[in-house]
């Protein structure tokens, strides 16, 4: 009996020695939580998408206390969650850049010539490192929805074999880019309305051999408007710092002779026109 007790009374010895012990290194490398990191945390729209450059909301809410980034770095948040967010710290909100994603290709199942009939793992990556993929142009969208799954909020389709961005839903988060392992999908303005729908800097006639509706690089549009268009080698680019920004009415103005230059309406309804496409696919 005497063992037993004693016993019992070694492992509460024991038992409060080492809660003494455990509480004391726990106050010396405790660490002090700042509320205000909560409060923000709180007000952040809780997507954790990453296009702040941060690992998620939490980690860019300790990024705005510490001063590292303004509220407005946050690309999901609305006007007036920065706003409070601002207001809530004492501090300046930041310039607000709104982004939007697009693809720049316009080379779908009808309009770009297929290589091989590729049977393997659904994804762009996968499909990539399989002789470059099914699709005869090297540069272009190979339309197996790896941007699209990655998307948390649902702002790519894909139609036709080819990823299309719903700018409503966009964001601007980036994503998609990351996800793109052809580097096909820009962040471009909110604002802008006009892209030019091709990747390829080939030359046009090696263009013109895999896809129907490539750019020639012809500089039709930079000439018309030389401070909305520039050209790199035989690749029309939107001008993205001019103002204003191309309109509808400068594509029509242009004439693109491929049809590779667009706003990003008519991009999405010629998809949508195509004959094999349909809301429930």
């Amino acid at each position: 009996m005497e063992t037993i007790l004693f016993a019992i009374l070694l492992m509460a010895v024991i038992g409060l020695v080492l809660g003494l012990v455990i509480g004391w290194f726990a106050k010396i490398f405790q660490i002090e939580s700042d509320s205000r990191v909560e409060l923000v945390t709180e007000l952040l729209p809780g997507a954790n998408c990453g296009g702040c450059g941060k690992a998620g909301c939490s980690d860019f809410a300790k990024s705005v206390v510490s001063g590292e980034n303004p509220p407005s770095k946050c690309p999901v948040s609305s006007k007036e969650q920065v706003t409070a967010i601002a207001l809530a710290l004492g501090i300046d909100a930041g310039e607000s850049f709104q982004q939007r994603a697009v693809v720049c290709c316009g080379g779908d199942r009808e309009q770009t010539k297929r290589l091989l009939n590729y049977n393997g793992v659904v994804d762009c990556v996968s499909a990539s490192l399989v002789a470059g993929g099914p699709k005869g142009c090297s540069y272009g969208c190979l339309g197996m929805g790896t941007c699209a799954r990655k998307c948390p909020f649902g702002a790519i389709e894909i139609i036709n074999n080819l990823a299309v961005v719903h700018r409503e839903l966009c964001v601007g988060c980036g994503t998609c880019v990351a996800a793109c392992p052809r580097g096909v999908i820009k962040l471009v303005p909110a604002d802008a309305e006009v892209h030019v729908y091709c990747n390829s800097p080939a030359k046009g006639p090696a263009k013109r051999q895999v896809c129907n509706v490539p750019c020639l690089g012809c500089r039709k549009c930079a000439r018309a408007f030389p401070n909305k268009f520039k050209v790199d080698g035989f690749k029309a680019q939107v001008n993205y710092e001019a103002k204003p920004l191309p309109t509808a009415d400068d594509v029509q103005a242009v004439g693109c002779p491929t049809g590779c230059l667009l706003t990003a309406d008519e991009h999405l309804k010629i998809e949508q026109n195509e004959p094999e496409w349909s809301p429930e696919k």
